[in-house]
């Protein structure tokens, strides 16, 4: 955000901050409803954000509220009393503890850009923050909206672009963007986007078809499947699924998924199967050891899909609370799209830029939705996304499928979700065109 601000030669400081002082003011008006009357506390630092709270003062106070403007070195141990209270105490350079004062209830909270007392870069905390009902990003997210113990300050993100930022490495994907899922061409046919599945065993029959399901839900045109041992009888596959025996790949494939169910010991038995592959892989679950990477070659596309006790198998410790940096350095130790699971999840590409993904929900905190949603990510490679993006948009799908799964549904039903949502996207985009 400094590097923007110096490189804005176009505008000055003063500019800024009367445009985001502006965007906190009408955040507050939408919050009240109305300004006039309203007790509002501003909270400011000696920072821009202190100047960003100071311009929104005079904004409100202009428009009937009754303001006051109160410096964080001076600050009293209780507000009670207020409406709302602005958080402009401090903002991206936090490096030192805050303890924000109590409040009276119902009192609501703004904080400007970030929760005073976090850091922005990590999501950690310095001290004790307001936990605010809104957050107002202010130019561009932070990482401390989503990611570490920051999170839990941050409540509603919302975002006011004040023209600063022109380029962006990492993102939070939104529903529009999955308006580029679900499309067709004239020219399509059942091998354009096909893919291959090496999942399931005898032991965990379950693990391929719900792979296969969330495939073809999410567009696979034609499926070929192999399984580790005889899962193969034991289950009632799609009939658009094929079951194929040996070590030969069908070239035609576009994508790959690898892994789910395949029980331990696998790593010959796949190598010996993703020889000859050049197209992406999604290695999920059993093929996310150490064991099986040593022998897979090092230039395969490759998408690993980790959740933290994965995450601990291949890199030797835990997840640490700033999951964005975790992600990206395992991207980049193993030079390939990684996409780390949680209730926020995170997908780097080895280049260092990194998609949020918020859609998250606890209704997919069940035995084999991350199979469905490795089923989703080969499906939408296969329909000709790169694998960085194809990975962020299947799980923003698939948290939107998540979401509209009726109480403690399985994760079979996660696939009809999918296909409704995806024919939604359908309908929006035609009327959209």
């Amino acid at each position: 955000m400094r590097d923007c601000e110096s490189r804005c030669v176009d505008r000055s400081i003063d500019a800024l901050v009367r445009a985001a002082g502006t965007a906190v003011a009408l955040e507050v008006q939408q919050l009240l409803g109305s300004c006039y009357g309203a007790r509002v506390a501003v909270l400011v630092g000696p920072g821009l954000n202190g100047a960003d709270g100071r311009v929104a003062g005079a904004w409100l106070k202009y428009r009937g509220a009754r303001v006051d403007v109160i410096e964080v070195a001076s600050q009293p141990s209780t507000l009670r009393g207020f409406d709302l209270v602005i958080d402009a105490a401090f903002g991206i350079g936090c490096t030192r503890p805050y303890v924000a004062p109590l409040l009276g209830p119902g009192t609501l909270v703004l904080a400007v850009d970030v929760p005073s007392g976090v850091n922005a870069d990590t999501g950690e905390l310095f001290g004790s923050p307001f936990k605010a009902d809104v957050t107002l990003a202010i130019g561009a997210c932070k990482p401390a909206h989503v990611t570490g113990p920051a999170q839990a300050f941050v409540g509603e993100l919302r975002y006011a672009d004040i023209d600063l930022v022109d380029e962006f490495r990492d993102g939070i994907i939104e529903d529009s963007d999955l308006l580029s899922l679900g499309s067709s061409r004239e020219d399509d046919h059942k091998w354009k986007h096909a893919m291959t599945i090496f999942a399931g065993s005898a032991l965990m029959t379950g693990a391929a078809e719900l792979v296969a399901r969330g495939a073809l839900a999410a567009g696979a045109s034609m499926i070929r499947l192999q399984s580790h041992g005889d899962a193969v009888s034991s289950n009632s596959f799609p009939p658009e699924v094929v079951h194929v025996t040996g070590t030969e790949f069908d070239q035609r494939s576009r994508s790959v998924v690898a892994g789910p169910g395949l029980g331990g010991d696998v790593g010959a038995w796949l190598a010996d199967r993703l020889e000859n592959v050049r197209v992406p892989v999604v290695l999920d679950a059993d093929a996310l050891d150490r064991s099986v990477l040593d022998r897979l070659s090092s230039s395969m596309p490759r998408v690993m899909t980790p959740h933290a006790g994965e995450y601990e198998r291949l890199t030797g410790h835990g997840v640490p609370s700033n999951r964005i940096g975790a992600v990206r350095q395992l991207s980049r130790d193993l030079d390939c799209v990684v996409l780390l699971k949680g209730p926020t999840t995170y997908v780097a590409e080895p280049s260092g830029s990194v998609r949020v993904v918020h859609s998250g929900t606890s209704a997919l905190a069940t035995a084999g939705s991350g199979d469905v949603l490795a089923g989703m990510i080969g499906a939408t490679i296969a329909r000709g996304h790169p694998p960085f993006v194809a990975a962020a948009l299947a799980a923003h799908l698939h948290g939107r499928a998540g979401a509209r799964l009726s109480t403690f549904a399985p994760a079979s039903k996660i696939a009809d979700q999918v296909t409704g949502l995806l024919d939604e996207l359908a309908l929006e985009r035609d009327l959209t065109n």
